[in-house]
């Protein structure tokens, strides 16, 4: 049987179909290189109100009146000026285009030998951590490409690694501590030590990365911060931790720097503090920091077990209650300040019962400073007394209703004469200078996300509040402005921010030439009135 040929249509069809795809391509493509400049234009428009509307909402609210001022001055400025208007256009236009080209996305520049072979060095050491026999298809072989399990990676002068983004399996225990340590530790020692390395864990997307930190600023001298009451700087640390900066005067200028602001008084969840560290890590430069701080809205008292005349600077200044380093002096201020602490809960409670404010005896914050106070525990041992720590209990226990706070500075070799009210109360925690892992997570309570080094600055360390992060920190330069040690421009600093001298109690000037005949004198005059006072 013959067949019949296809209709004309049917047999044609198919390649002026493609005759006319053909054509709808070509123009379009003449199309888009006609339309191009007002494409890129109109992408430059678009990308500029975007960044007009993120800085808009970035802005203060108390802020945005004043840019709202500024903004219709410029234009009615413009409007004003001869060709403003069409200068303004071309200006916009001009914006739009350069903002609206295509980036191309630079090329990754490929290791050299040296890097490549510190990349396949570092597979190799994961291989036996991030791999598994039952594992069909492995990222982690020996002899394994190291390009899939690190897609991102950056490199210093020098040819150490900086940066690098390393992918695992999603079998590996990454939820459990010991597993992580590990590969922490790993990569610490085949990055290169004598660098702090900041681990993030991925735990969804199964990746780690590893960042190089900076150091800290270790030049910032003791000066006023710019801060609420309640508000205590205790020092600084990265960029990447906070959401808030200080701006702060160094030498001539001014730079911004982001603070660890410890917050107390009755709100506060951390009213009390605990500093540990090692001899010479700067516990003594953080409680001298506190003090010149809480001096601003407040009165202290300062308990000194190592008798060192640390605290010299501050004795007989305005707010200044005590300077104690002896063991009487210490007991017989602890005492006082639970007393204080008792009598200020009672005024708050009768207070509020009879429904009026509290007193504003009450109000005025009062800080009780320990340096080394476990000195203290051996020499009450020593001499049959009661140990100074025991008196804390009060104050730490009921201090945040009180407006009274605790600071306790201690070391290491002498942690376990802490008291457990110490212990207890004491949220906000911070550790300077060279410690372990098993220190700093037996203080902080969490391990941190850094790698410590051994060798650090005064003052460096580690902090916590309550149970936020840990941070890295940098306590300001607070030295002791009658140490010989200490420069020039660091003791001004100090010097500059003590009170005033209290004068004597019958407001007289007592003259240089009478100071022994005085001291005598009120003596006396002392001894009289306990003598007339005892029964």
């Amino acid at each position: 049987m013959a067949r019949r040929p296809l209709p004309r249509i049917l047999s044609t069809g198919s390649a002026q179909i493609a005759r006319s795809r053909e054509l709808a391509r070509t123009a379009a493509d003449s199309a888009t290189d006609v339309l191009h400049p007002l494409i890129t234009i109109t992408r430059g428009l678009r990308r500029l109100a975007s960044a007009g509307r993120r800085r808009w909402a970035e802005t203060p609210k108390d802020r945005r009146g004043p840019l709202l001022f500024l903004v219709a001055s410029v234009v009615l400025v413009v409007a004003l000026v001869p060709y403003g208007p069409l200068l303004a256009v071309i200006s916009l236009m001009a914006a739009a285009a350069w903002h609206g080209r295509e980036r191309k996305s630079p090329e990754p520049e490929e290791p050299d030998e040296s890097q490549t072979q510190r990349l396949q060095s570092l597979y190799e050491a994961l291989v036996p951590y991030f791999s598994a026999a039952e594992d069909p298809d492995p990222l982690y072989t020996h002899g394994g490409e190291w390009e899939k399990a690190f897609p991102a990676y950056d490199f210093d002068a020098t040819g150490r690694i900086t940066h690098l983004l390393v992918r695992y399996p999603a079998y590996f225990t990454d939820g459990e501590a010991e597993s992580r340590a590990r590969i922490e530790q790993l990569l610490h020692a085949k990055s290169g030590r004598g660098r702090e390395y900041h681990f993030t864990w991925d735990e969804e997307g199964n990746e780690l990365t590893v960042t190089v930190l900076a150091p800290l600023p270790t030049d910032i001298a003791a000066q006023r911060f710019v801060t609420a009451p309640g508000e205590t700087v205790l020092g600084f640390t990265d960029p990447t931790q906070v959401q808030r900066t200080l701006p702060l005067g160094h030498g001539d200028g001014q730079r911004d720097v982001p603070p660890v602001v410890w917050r107390t008084g009755i709100r506060s969840t951390e009213p009390h503090l605990l500093v540990m560290g090692q001899p010479g890590s700067g516990t003594s430069t953080l409680l001298r920091s506190i003090a010149l701080q809480a001096l601003q809205y407040g009165d202290v008292v300062i308990v000194e077990g190592g008798g060192t005349g640390e605290y010299a600077c501050l004795t007989g200044r305005d707010g200044v209650l005590a300077v104690e380093c002896g063991l009487a002096g210490a007991l017989a201020s602890l005492e006082w300040a639970a007393t204080e602490t008792e009598r200020r809960l009672i005024a708050v409670n009768h207070a509020r019962q009879a429904g009026r404010p509290a007193p504003d005896d009450t109000k005025r914050p009062l800080w009780v400073l320990l340096d080394r106070p476990t000195a203290f525990t051996h020499l009450a041992a020593a001499d049959g007394r009661k140990d100074p720590q025991s008196l804390l209990q009060v104050p730490l226990r009921h201090g945040r209703a009180a407006n009274v706070t605790v600071v306790v500075a201690d070391q290491f070799d002498s942690a376990e004469a802490l008291s457990d009210p110490v212990r207890q109360h004491t949220r906000a925690r911070v550790v300077l200078g060279p410690a372990t892992a098993e220190q700093l997570e037996a203080v902080l309570g969490a391990p941190p996300h850094t790698t410590p080094v051994a060798q650090v600055p005064p003052g460096r360390g580690y902090a916590r509040l309550g149970t936020g992060p840990v941070h890295r920190l940098q306590v300001p330069a607070t030295p002791d402005p009658y140490d010989d040690a200490t420069s020039e421009a660091d003791r001004q600093a100090v010097l500059a921010l003590l009170p005033e001298r209290t004068t004597p109690a019958d407001g007289e000037t007592v003259p240089s030439d009478a100071v022994g005949s005085e001291t005598v004198t009120s003596e006396a005059v002392t001894s009289e009135a306990v003598v007339a006072e005892a029964p």
